[in-house]
């Protein structure tokens, strides 16, 4: 999918535009911070971003306000990802309200805070709630150094809740807004092809990739062809000369259909992965 972006005459805000319907024909909801927008899962992750001070859904569009210090160079790309995740998970815009959930709600911050949260800070983590609905519980177990496992940490989290709160029937984790790295100053975030595969890299691919310990980072996309550079884990890894080509290419072809095939080289030991590929493919090129 492509985002397009609108300037406005506040510089610190900034219309993007999925290129779909928001919340459709006459519709618009504005939101200052993370708790009014608890039953706005897009807003409320966008609101996550310590940059961002409000959030406005309109009827095909996404209104984002910056603070004053912050350059928009350095935020859109986190944008870009948390949208584009947004739609393709094929997620909700607004939640329905919950009939009468008030009184579990307290009831399982009561619980966070009093029982869950303090020992979730001596592991070295924190807690988040994000909402409660038709039985499930969203929270966000926030890592600053745990000592044990996320995924024993959860399961420990969701049986104390379920103990305790009989409302609760399941707990559901939401991944974190994570920032992504400021991109390479050469790399044109208002051209849409080239902000689009660098949504996709930051907000789909990376987190995939960082958790077998690598990066991969966009160098340029010219001429239809995105050119990139494996990182960290990634070099020296077995699967480094298909990773590009039968990974990262695949999913770019499928979100961005108007990065084609081409063949070219480039400076500095650049290599053109992924060659052969019928007219039309999509490609992905390693430079290393």
């Amino acid at each position: 999918m492509f985002i397009q972006t609108e300037t406005l005459t506040d510089e610190n805000s900034l219309k993007f535009l999925p290129g779909r319907a928001v919340l459709g024909e006459g519709g618009e909801l504005a939101f200052a911070d993370a708790d009014a927008a608890v039953r706005a899962p897009l807003a409320a992750r966008l609101l996550q971003l310590e940059a961002v001070s409000a959030v406005t859904l309109g009827s095909d569009f996404i209104t984002v306000t910056k603070t004053g210090d912050v350059d928009w160079q350095l935020i859109k790309p986190a944008i870009f990802g948390i949208i584009m995740e947004h739609f393709l998970a094929g997620k909700v815009m607004l939640e329905d309200a919950p009939a009468d959930d008030g009184g579990t709600v307290a009831e399982i911050l009561d619980l966070i805070e009093s029982r869950i949260r303090p020992g979730i800070i001596e592991e070295g983590g924190d807690i988040l709630f994000h909402g409660f609905a038709d039985g499930v519980a969203r929270l966000e177990l926030v890592n600053k150094g745990l000592a044990a496992p996320a995924f024993s940490l959860q399961i420990r989290i969701e049986n104390t809740l379920r103990h305790y709160v009989t409302a609760v029937t399941s707990v559901v984790f939401d991944s974190p807004a994570a920032t992504p790295a400021a991109p390479a100053a050469a790399l044109d975030l208002d051209d849409s092809e080239t902000a689009a595969v660098y949504a996709l890299l930051e907000g789909t691919i990376n987190p995939q990739v960082a958790a077998h310990g690598g990066h991969i980072a966009l160098i340029e996309v010219a001429a239809h062809i995105a050119y990139i550079r494996l990182e960290g884990g990634c070099q020296g890894c077995g699967m480094a000369a298909v990773t590009p080509k039968q990974g990262v290419e695949v999913a770019m072809l499928k979100e961005v259909p108007t990065t084609v095939e081409g063949s070219t080289e480039r400076g500095g030991g650049a290599s053109a992965a992924g060659k052969g590929l019928a007219p039309g493919g999509a490609a992905a090129r390693r430079c290393s």
